[in-house]
């Protein structure tokens, strides 16, 4: 152990107590009991583990506890609730564009990034954020209509 490193996490601050070289997404699954972001490849190549970083995406997988501490840090279980979810969380289930969901989590992060950047994505300015993002199951049509949908929603102002 190195102390105590304080995260910022879905706008909650956080104490952790794990050794500052801990990779950040054993931190948030293990000690604070996220478990949306998950390991795939354990290289940050694959995107199932990506979390927004101060708005950006970030492998969680090989990002070390220090480099994020004091810095905010967004999961997909901070994006929205049940209650009030996010609007690319109800574009996706509307475009019923998850099969097995172990990279939609990764997927949502990365397309939350683009749509808080660009309020009118094109296809292409879409397929080009998702790239990073492995998905087996050949969603993608859908995945890329859901983040179309979420892009109209967010700019009439739905909740």
């Amino acid at each position: 152990m190195g102390g105590e490193t304080t995260l910022v996490v879905n706008g909650t601050a956080r104490s952790i107590a794990s050794a500052p070289g801990a990779m950040l997404l054993d931190v948030l699954r293990t000690e604070l009991g996220l478990k949306a972001a998950r390991f795939g490849c354990g290289e940050g190549l694959c995107g199932a583990c990506r979390v927004l970083v101060d708005g950006q995406p970030v492998p969680s997988c090989d990002t070390p506890l220090w480099s994020v501490a004091g810095r905010a840090i967004t999961t997909v279980e901070g994006l929205g609730t049940v209650a009030a979810p996010h609007p690319l969380q109800s574009a996706l289930i509307a475009e019923q564009a998850m099969q097995c969901g172990y990279c939609i989590s990764g997927i949502m992060i990365s397309a939350a990034a683009l749509l808080a950047r660009d309020h009118d994505p094109s296809e292409s300015a879409i397929r080009a954020a998702l790239d990073p993002n492995l998905c087996r199951c050949g969603a993608h049509n859908r995945i890329v209509r859901a983040v179309q949908r979420a892009a109209v929603e967010m700019r009439a102002g739905a909740p």
